[in-house]
């Protein structure tokens, strides 16, 4: 089997291409990625694998990008700008750069017939009180990021006949890896605690449930997916566990004990408390419950070394 993974340098990306050897069917495994993070180290020291890697760094913005690519049997696209809040003060860019990517996948993968894996956000549902599905109708995106995501989720339906796909909805990512970044919930919270500095916390943000994803939840829905084939042009929320602001900050403290909470603003408006669902996939024969705990402790330990100079 050959793989193509877009993006793959990236927080999830680089967890992927490290963890591939227990993916035993692929025998050539390509990443693209277009250093924007300056994340070349995703690629140092990776274990000897049975699969061939090779890296391109190519921007797949640019038009026709894939044009001349050769053909793979499935590709997994994180190529994107992921910065949410960012995306607001970026909007043009990150719909010029995420939607010409995408766009470029799709056209590639129905000349080649290869399959896709999308990977889509929970952040789609935006706006919302209770608890969620993929039967949500009225999605209500707070972010360019968010709006494009459904955008690109519209794409694939109205092209289901000409490929074949997977789209998979992620909770916002905990966890370490080689490519992680920071502006993320969790993996934020855990570096000013570090650096001993007031963990922002949205107002009114701290008793509101979230959907969360490790990293280690994420992997195991990708090798899944490419193990048993699972593509059946449907969406599926993957997450971990829905869990509060504070239920965050509790397991932090667990291990880093005089954290301190500063409440800011956001530029997210209407911010709601929601769960989002994930009997739909469980029902597939996958059990995704990774404990977050474990992915802080592991983040924290990596500053474990670090004395405070103040």
């Amino acid at each position: 089997m050959k793989i193509l993974v877009t993006g793959g340098l990236g927080h999830i990306g680089s967890y992927i291409i490290e963890n591939i050897s227990k993916i035993k069917s692929i025998r050539e495994l390509y990443v693209i990625d277009n250093l924007y993070s300056n994340k070349i180290n995703s690629l140092f020291n990776l274990r000897k694998k049975k699969a061939k890697l090779f890296f391109i760094n190519k921007d797949l913005s640019k038009k026709d990008s894939l044009k001349n690519f050769k053909k793979v049997d499935i590709v997994i696209n994180l190529a994107s700008i992921t910065d949410a809040e960012k995306s607001l003060e970026i909007k043009r860019e990150i719909y010029k750069n995420n939607l010409g990517i995408f766009n470029n996948v799709v056209a590639y993968c129905r000349k080649k017939s290869s399959k896709l894996i999308h990977i889509s956000s929970t952040s789609v549902y935006g706006k919302q009180s209770g608890i969620v599905d993929e039967k949500c109708k009225k999605l209500r995106p707070q972010t360019p990021y968010a709006k494009i995501k459904i955008l690109e989720e519209n794409i694939l339906i109205k092209n289901s006949t000409k490929i074949s796909y997977i789209t998979f909805r992620f909770g916002t990512i905990a966890g370490i890896s080689k490519g992680m970044r920071f502006h993320t919930a969790v993996n934020k919270f855990c570096l000013f605690a570090i650096l001993n500095k007031p963990i922002p916390v949205w107002k009114d943000a701290l008793y509101q449930f979230r959907p969360y994803l490790s990293l280690r939840d994420a992997f195991k829905i990708v090798k899944f997916t490419l193990e048993k084939k699972f593509f059946t042009n449907q969406i599926y929320n993957i997450l971990s566990n829905n869990y509060k602001v504070n239920d965050i900050l509790k397991m932090i403290k667990k291990y880093k004990k005089n954290i301190r909470v500063k409440f800011v603003k956001s530029k997210i408006i209407n911010q709601l408390s929601y769960k989002v669902k994930k009997e739909k996939i469980i029902s597939k024969g996958i059990f995704l419950n990774a404990n977050l705990d474990k992915d802080i402790k592991q983040t924290l330990n990596l500053f474990k070394n670090i004395n405070n100079g103040m």
